[in-house]
């Protein structure tokens, strides 16, 4: 299960959400945004979560190069930010993987 993005028409935001990740983890709404134009990116589905609508997270970057770990939903064409956060330890390591393929191209 994996996300389509080339469907998305933009963002939604919730301001508890804003909140909320800005509070427990110091992550902006912008940075979540500019995880999603940056490359590499790494989307799969979040089939555990995916209870009452259909979850997926993302591993990305911001501009600034910060790591981040992101679980959205996709709603009405639009990305609906659920929680973000920094990648821990194991995340990186898979993130670290991916820029390794991409760089062999």
């Amino acid at each position: 299960m994996t996300a389509d993005l080339v469907l998305v028409e933009g963002f939604e935001w919730d301001k508890g959400n804003i909140k909320k990740n800005w509070e427990t983890h110091g992550v902006t709404f912008l940075e979540c945004e500019e995880v999603f134009f940056n490359q590499p990116l790494i989307v799969q589905g979040d089939e555990v979560h995916s209870q009452e609508e259909i979850r997926y997270y993302v591993l990305g970057q911001t501009d600034r190069e910060r790591r981040l770990f992101i679980v959205f939903t996709i709603r009405n064409k639009k990305i609906r930010v659920i929680s973000a956060r920094d990648m821990n330890r194991k995340e990186k390591i898979i993130y670290d993987q991916e820029i390794k393929k991409d760089t062999k191209i």
